[in-house]
């Protein structure tokens, strides 16, 4: 598991400290800040300076809260509270700190990927070298794991289905990102240039370390490895009003993960939060007041979404099945509360449309973006939900859900002449080709 974000961003634990009224822009890269030898000076400087040199911005205006969050870990980067890599997991990614060293988002860099150039971790590199004709997931779009994490919470955020932290792209460059050596030489060299020669400094675009592309997800407090409590509510009974509301959270995962079509959904890369009820025993309030104790609370947030949104389904080597599934909530039929939040909208297709339009807008931001492929993944997609709608209409359970034959429906393209559109037409198909190890 590569880190553990939140479902909602009031459980972030943040400080805000006060500071001049700036814009919200990402680290800077120099080091003229005084101080301290050259050789131990940071190649980051301070905000204004990069702002002389050329920049770029991290604006969010529709979410200010995020944005806050971001401007916080920028600032934090500044003062040398650099990003710590998390060293589960088969990426580099990092738990990014605010100003006070705590916690407040997950950084995922696009170039740092599983697969990625500057993947730290010699695993995949090895993986790559001994076992190529295993490597990767072959109906996945390579390195764009981190435009996947970001798709899954706009997902999330246009059903409401409120379990993934909220995630988006954001460009952060930090001494502790893994670069090449020819990316460090030179940051090292434009620093001393603008040291000691300031006017010729001014004509570099950019000081210091160049910024890195990738997901940016906030942190939550007090979630545990979702395996940790199933474990442990196979033997401890937990109150029946607390069953209800995980099963109606259960079944919100369900969803996001069949939408998107994700293919590493374990039981280790979802969390839970099992809040128990604290007593008050003091004798003065007399006996009565323990029966007026609330139940444990509990919530889910779904994190390590960058494995989904294939462009076709597995039918290969391994069909990456959901783990949930093996669950006994995954057993019971889907409940008339999460069909009422989510079918009227799945049902109509100018929802659909309006789904696949937000997600190209997302993708088409990443310099390999194809749209022939992005077509395919969102006809993918546009399969499952048609079936995820056929089985609540048909109150099927999530175990039903998966075994039903797996379709695509393509959007069917029109032609006048040279110019070529989308009509208002689809096709759907069936895929007849099942991977080898349709086990795993």
């Amino acid at each position: 598991m590569d880190q553990g974000p939140p479902p909602d961003v009031t459980n972030v634990s943040v400080t805000f400290a006060p500071r001049p009224d700036r814009s919200a822009r990402s680290p800077t890269r120099d080091s003229r800040a005084g101080g301290g030898s050259q050789e131990s000076s940071p190649l980051l400087a301070p905000r204004g300076l990069e702002f002389e040199y050329g920049g770029f911005e991290n604006n969010y205006p529709d979410d200010p809260l995020y944005q806050e969050v971001v401007r916080m870990s920028e600032e934090a980067i500044d003062c040398g509270r650099y990003p710590e890599r998390i060293y589960q997991g088969s990426s580099g990614s990092y738990f990014v700190k605010n100003i006070d060293n705590k916690i407040i988002a997950v950084f995922k860099p696009k170039d740092e990927e599983p697969y990625g150039q500057l993947n730290p971790k010699w695993t995949k590199w090895l993986h790559k070298l001994c076992c190529p004709c295993c490597f990767g997931r072959s109906c996945l779009v390579p390195n764009q794991g981190y435009l996947s994490e970001a798709g899954a919470s706009l997902v999330d955020k246009k059903l409401q289905l409120n379990i993934v932290p909220t995630t988006k792209v954001v460009r952060l460059s930090s001494r502790t990102f893994n670069y090449n050596a020819i990316d460090r030489a030179k940051a090292t060299t434009k620093k001393n240039i603008a040291e000691n020669f300031p006017q010729l400094g001014k004509r570099f675009h950019r000081i210091g370390l160049p910024p890195k592309q990738g997901s940016f997800q906030l942190f939550v407090n007090g979630y545990k490895d979702a395996d940790y409590w199933l474990r442990r509510f196979d033997y401890e009974a937990i109150p029946e009003s607390t069953a209800r509301k995980f099963q109606t959270l259960f079944e919100r995962l369900v969803i996001l993960d069949y939408i998107i079509r994700n293919t590493d959904r374990g039981n280790d890369n979802w969390l839970i939060k099992y809040e128990i009820a604290q007593v008050d025993t003091d004798n003065s309030k007399g006996d009565s007041d323990w029966n007026m104790v609330d139940n444990p609370d509990i919530s889910i947030a779904a994190i390590d979404n960058g494995l989904a949104f294939p462009f076709k389904h597995p039918d290969e080597w391994r069909a990456y099945p959901y783990h949930w599934a093996w669950l006994p909530q995954a057993k019971v039929p889907f409940s008339q509360e999460i069909k009422d939040k989510v079918l009227p909208q799945l049902s109509d297709m100018n929802f659909v449309q309006e789904l696949c339009d937000d997600l190209y807008k997302l993708f088409k931001t990443d310099k390999g973006f194809d749209r022939s492929t992005f077509d395919k993944q969102m006809s993918v997609m546009r399969g499952q939900i048609l079936n995820l709608t056929q089985a609540l209409k048909d109150d099927k359970s999530p175990v039903q859900l998966v075994q039903m034959p797996v379709v695509t429906v393509e959007r069917n393209r029109s032609s006048s002449g040279r110019l070529r559109t989308d009509s208002d037409s689809y096709t759907q198909s069936f895929s007849h080709r099942t991977p080898f190890f349709s086990w795993c």
